[in-house]
Order: C-alpha cells, then structure tokens, then sequence
C-alpha cells in the first residue's frame, strides 16, 4: 500500500509546522496504541507523521545475509501527528500555542501557560 505524498514547493518555508518535535514526550490519544506514551524519534513534515519510541510497533521480517541473522523484528512505525498529544512539565497531555518571547517564538502549554 503507497502513501499518498502530499506536493510542496520546494525549500523549508513551504513545509508545514507540527505541533510536534523531535524529542518531545507525546501520549497517543486515537487507535491501536491509545494511551500510549513515548518519546519522539523522527518527524516528517511533508508527511505529517512520526514516530515515536515503543508504539505503533509493526514486525519486519529481514532476509539473512553474510553479517546478519534473518528473522522478525518489531520496530515502531509512523503514526500520524493528529493522533499524538504532547505531555508538558505536569504530566498532562496538552494542545500547544506558539507565542513570541523575548524576540522568539516558542511553543507553550495551553492547559498550564508554560513554556515548553
């Protein structure tokens, strides 16, 4: 099954900003995994997916070569970022506002005001 790639123009200004970061805790609020937490690994921007440690995990099965066993392996997949809240200081799943402080823009909490 092919993902349907959405078209940009070419260059960073053109992709869309995420709520979500590389590195950010997030809980995942829809599907399979639901309720689960972990930790961002990777963003795709034009996709509008990530993945993220320890969920949404599929098997691989890898053919043996020379330096390597074959066999099945669980790794994470991508998951689309509208399932994903990200969890801010308190513990709590939160949507995220972006505001400019001191002459930068960063991401806060709506729920508690907090940058994050």
């Amino acid at each position: 099954m092919a993902l349907k790639k959405k078209e940009y123009k070419s260059g960073k200004r053109f992709e869309p900003k995420l709520h979500i970061k590389k590195g950010d805790m997030v809980v995942v609020i829809s599907g399979n995994s639901k309720g689960q937490k972990g930790k961002v690994l990777k963003v795709f921007p034009k996709l509008g997916k990530a993945i993220v440690e320890g969920v949404n995990l599929v098997i691989k099965h890898l053919k043996p070569t020379q330096t390597s066993e074959g066999g099945r392996i669980e790794e994470p997949a991508a998951m689309h970022v509208a399932k994903l809240m990200v969890i801010d200081k308190s513990g709590n799943a939160t949507r995220i506002g972006r505001k400019i402080v001191d002459g930068k823009l960063v991401r806060y909490s709506k729920k508690s005001g907090e940058i994050i």
